[in-house]
């Protein structure tokens, strides 16, 4: 999500000086997906944890649409004085700008400020469709129509999903969600039969047997379904994504301001008790500073790029 390659500017001395005394009033921070998705879980338990350090209330709105381009371009269109921030996925500024042709703002009218959390992606269908592996995915695919749920045209369970297609010599239509969480509650309802979804929104419903997890889209496997194989050990490397949560904020937010989130957010995510919370919903705390988020972002940039040319999904 974040963004930011170029920045900065010079920061006025009207908000220097503001900056010292941040924050004075409530703080806003956007997630451009619907509530119920992990992004929103993480974001509402980091929340509650940091509101008693900044002695302020924080506000979540969810701002949906557009692969999460809408509510990115509010923040990106927001005063930079440290009362609206993102919070969001890698997809934001890694993938979004090579599947939408018309893009509402620009890598860098945001700063990366920090990331937070990371996770993965788990494919799963409705024990309903009567497979366990993904050999019998491919198969049963190939011998009739199926369907596929993602979070969203371009999202990484979507580049994966047709990766994935592309390597196994099979084919299922594609139906893009305005995020996770929606589209995991069709699976659950078998209105699609398989998704590759965020691992936190689909965790609950693999655990409980409502569905059936077939590959998790990661570099290794989930300490929380550790029976469940990796694309890698599938032999198809190439379509694993690890991805990640974190912050932003509008470009040329005082470096005094970003610095004391950064701060708040690292102490934040030290805590034991929201570490075991994060786990448990299927996410890995983990606080990386602006510097090494920029240079993750630009290699990412150039991967995902590639990848999506070589998947054919075309800019819509």
């Amino acid at each position: 999500m974040l963004a930011t390659l170029g920045l900065c500017g010079a920061i006025p001395l009207a908000a220097a000086q503001g900056a010292a005394a941040w924050p004075e009033r409530a703080i806003r921070i956007v997630l451009p997906f619907p509530p119920g998705g992990p992004s929103d879980i993480a974001a509402r338990l980091a929340a509650d944890k940091m509101q008693p350090a900044l002695k302020q209330p924080i506000v979540i709105e969810n701002k949906p649409g557009a692969g999460g381009n809408v509510g990115t371009a509010e923040v990106a269109r927001a005063a930079p004085d440290g009362y609206t921030w993102l919070f969001g996925p890698d997809s934001l500024v890694t993938v979004n700008p090579h599947v939408y042709k018309q893009m509402p703002f620009k890598v860098d009218d945001l700063v990366p400020v920090t990331v937070a959390t990371r996770f993965n992606q788990t494919l799963v269908c409705n024990p309903a469709l009567g497979v366990k592996t993904v050999a019998e995915l491919v198969a049963k695919a190939k011998a009739s129509p199926l369907s596929y749920a993602s979070g969203g045209v371009g999202v990484p369970g979507h580049l994966s999903m047709e990766l994935l297609q592309s390597m196994a010599g099979f084919q299922m239509n594609h139906v893009p969600y305005k995020g996770p969480a929606p589209a995991t509650q069709d699976v659950l309802g078998n209105q699609v039969s398989c998704g590759l979804l965020a691992s936190p929104t689909v965790l609950p419903h693999v655990r409980s047997g409502k569905l059936r997890a077939l590959s998790i889209v990661g570099a290794t496997r989930s300490s929380l379904l550790p029976e469940v194989p990796t694309l890698a050990e599938l032999k198809l490397p190439e379509a694993t994504f690890d991805a990640w949560y974190g912050f932003a904020a509008p470009a040329r937010t005082p470096q005094p301001v970003i610095d004391r989130l950064v701060r708040d957010v690292s102490a934040t995510m030290a805590e034991p008790a929201l570490q075991a919370q994060l786990r448990a919903q299927g996410m890995e705390p983990v606080v990386i500073g602006a510097a090494a988020f920029r240079s993750q972002m630009e290699n990412e940039i150039s991967r995902y790029r590639a990848l999506a040319h070589r998947a054919g999904i075309a800019p819509e």
